[in-house]
């Protein structure tokens, strides 16, 4: 796995990136999946469904409730076997931008999630608190990223996705 802070941006960024032995076309498959996100969704904090529609395109849109927080996202970008956005809409966040993109590494992909994020409250509240952001998405993305990387090479083995 590849993690960075993007260094000189104003916009806290988180990016994780992991290598899955099994082509793009299957990993993006695998998060078009109705189940995708209940799947990929670690025990806590507790995540509720409330409503989605749409998938993953542009213009899906999906409420959680995650822990105490309403959050509503919509998808605003979508390029098949390139990447898809999602923003938050209404949530704990000031900002959330959340990149998910798949590039071929020769049989292999590399699934990055790239995630621009402000909390509420300013510049001196993001340098002090940020952190803390920082650490929960590193436990959420290494959940995420073991088991897409998980069910896809299972799939790459003969398994249907």
């Amino acid at each position: 796995m590849v993690r960075e802070a993007v260094a000189g941006s104003s916009v806290p960024t988180f990016v994780e990136s992991v290598l899955i032995d099994a082509p793009v076309d299957a990993v993006f498959r695998f998060h078009e999946r109705e189940d995708a996100l209940a799947l990929l969704t670690p025990l806590f904090p507790p995540v509720r469904m409330i409503s989605r529609t749409g998938g993953i395109r542009t213009g899906a849109r999906v409420e959680l409730r995650v822990g105490l927080f309403r959050w509503v996202a919509l998808h605003t970008a979508y390029e098949k076997d390139r990447l898809f956005v999602d923003e938050q809409i209404h949530g704990p966040f000031a900002k959330w931008v959340h990149r998910h993109e798949f590039e071929a590494a020769g049989a292999k992909t590399r699934l990055t999630d790239r995630i621009a994020y402000e909390l509420p409250g300013g510049s001196l509240v993001n340098m002090l608190l940020s952190w803390t952001v920082s650490l929960g998405l590193r436990n959420m993305f290494a959940h995420r990223h073991r088991v897409t990387k998980e069910v896809c090479e299972k799939h790459s083995e003969g398994e249907s996705l």
